[in-house]
């Protein structure tokens, strides 16, 4: 096995572009960042690592600070072979995030290098959905495409759902306007807003929704299940072979709200912070 470690983004998503295509649910959220980063000029110190064994790409990584690496699918030989290289070009990585069990044997092979203390931060659900299910009762209000008049209110509701999971709300004000931008804000209107949704663009004819926030005064109304429903089906009538999302497993309420208009659990993802002792 080979390890390689590039600065570039363009030379990651080259080299890395097929063997994340082929996992479209599992490398949803890297490959979504991969093209972030290779259409903008600055990385502000973001890693990129792959794994090639036989000539294919068999594991790959990211990392931008202040946040931990984001991982592919891989086996354990090809965590343990990745992480050293990952280190040695970025010794303060503070955590992991992906797809299990790739995400444990990296979090191990990054504890068997530094003897250090790796601690779960969340565990979420990976879920799919091919055609929705309508939901059994309609709020009142509808859907509609969030326009720059919500500018001000989404961005405020993306700090809330930072703070909700307990996680720095990175730049907000800019992840609002690119999505406002590109069309993939959407919110759910009882006169005024009461629940917001995004979408990334389709990777592989999948495309992934999140965040989803309801406000706490506008909860247990069927706004959010409404809003996904509604702009999931939105997906795939215009193309979109699958949607996506992800839940936190801690929360039961979202996990069945999810399954009752369609979404089915596919695999887990964790999330894992690292401490040096």
């Amino acid at each position: 096995m080979h390890v390689l470690v590039t600065r570039e983004p363009a030379d990651f998503a080259e080299h890395v572009g097929d063997f994340l295509a082929s996992r479209p649910i599992e490398h949803n959220v890297l490959a979504t960042v991969v093209d972030t980063l290779a259409a903008t000029d600055g990385t502000d110190g973001a890693v990129f690592a792959w794994v090639a064994a036989g000539g294919e790409v068999v594991g790959a990584a990211l990392r931008t600070p202040p946040r931990g690496a984001l991982v592919s699918c891989m086996s354990a030989d090809v965590a343990a072979a990745l992480v050293p290289s990952l280190l040695a070009e970025d010794p303060g990585l503070p955590g992991a995030n992906g797809p299990q069990p790739a995400v444990s044997w990296v979090a191990e092979a990054w504890r068997q290098c530094t003897g250090g203390i790796v601690e779960p931060v969340m565990s979420q659900g990976v879920y799919w959905l091919a055609r929705v299910t309508e939901p059994p009762t309609r709020p009142a209000g509808l859907s509609r495409a969030a326009t720059h008049a919500d500018r001000d209110l989404l961005i405020r509701w993306a700090r809330a759902f930072a703070r909700d999971l307990g996680v720095p709300a990175t730049d907000p004000e800019a992840v609002v306007d690119r999505r406002l931008r590109d069309g993939r804000l959407f919110v759910w209107a009882d006169d005024d807003p009461v629940a917001m949704v995004g979408t990334s663009p389709p990777l592989a004819g999948v495309v992934r929704l999140g965040p989803v926030y309801t406000p706490p005064e506008a909860r247990r109304r069927g706004y959010a299940t409404a809003l996904v429903a509604n702009v999931s089906a939105r997906i795939l009538t215009a193309g979109a072979s699958r949607c996506m999302l992800y839940t936190d497993l801690a929360n039961p309420t979202s996990n069945k709200i999810y399954q009752a208009i369609g979404y089915r659990r596919a695999s887990d993802a964790q999330e894992y912070s690292f401490r040096v002792v």
